[in-house]
């Protein structure tokens, strides 16, 4: 997020990649008018959906997706929050080479000092391990995060260079192989199945694309669907998931 150094700047929100989709966020945009000139932010954003009362990554893709004029009729069923991680600029003077430990004390001072809210969010950040691990073990499952980041406290913001660890959550399960794709030799991704109440083999996900090494070690342990499948006839379209 990069708000202009003077009257007459566009606020600008671009992706990791440098897509500018300020367009399809006029919400963010309209709300960057708390925050102060030469600001740059790193940062996520995130759409609430106000009907499931949940983050929605469907939602996101669909805003991110969105042009101009159709962007504003999404803002009340998914508005966008913005999550801070750091500050890279602050009154047109970069803190690039400042310590990650003293941009977020920036970061931290700003938000205090402008009493920001909805739709900034200051992300939570911890030096204790236990408070980390109970982030870790809650958040993911209630809030529905991927996990939680762990940066070093001394190090300056190197672009294009990921300075941090992502710490994801890992649930693990039992299940039927019910299905592949590809052939028995060379399955390309599996479908897998567990029993409901009834006995009755329900789809519960599917994996992502195996790598050549896992493949051979799957298709050792396969074999065709015997008549009587109880997905035999059943057929799944190319874009279902998880």
């Amino acid at each position: 997020m990069f708000t202009p150094d003077g009257p007459g700047g566009r606020v600008l929100l671009q992706t990791r990649r440098g897509v500018l989709v300020q367009d399809a966020f006029p919400d963010l945009v309209a709300a960057a008018s708390r925050l102060p000139d030469g600001l740059v932010l790193d940062g996520e954003v995130l759409a609430w959906d106000v009907e499931a009362e949940a983050l929605s990554f469907e939602g996101l893709q669909r805003r991110a997706a969105a042009r101009a004029r159709t962007a504003p009729a999404l803002v009340a069923r998914l508005p966008a929050l913005y999550v801070a991680f750091d500050v890279l600029q602050q009154g047109g003077v970069k803190l690039l080479t400042l310590s990650y430990r003293e941009r977020r004390r920036r970061l931290e001072v700003l938000f205090a000092a402008r009493a920001l809210t909805s739709p900034w969010t200051l992300c939570p950040m911890t030096t204790d391990h236990a408070t980390a691990t109970q982030w870790l073990e809650t958040w993911t499952e209630v809030i529905g995060i991927e996990g939680v980041l762990a940066k070093p406290m001394g190090a300056r913001y190197l672009q294009g260079h990921r300075g941090w660890t992502k710490i994801k959550r890992r649930d693990t399960t039992e299940a039927v192989i019910g299905a592949i794709t590809g052939t028995l030799t060379r399955p390309r991704l599996l479908v897998l199945g567990r029993h409901d109440h009834d006995g009755r083999l329900r789809a519960v996900g599917r994996t992502v694309t195996l790598r050549p090494e896992q493949a051979r070690e799957v298709a050792e342990h396969l074999a065709p669907a015997v008549s009587g499948h109880p997905w035999e006839g059943v057929r799944f379209v190319a874009a279902w998931g998880c």
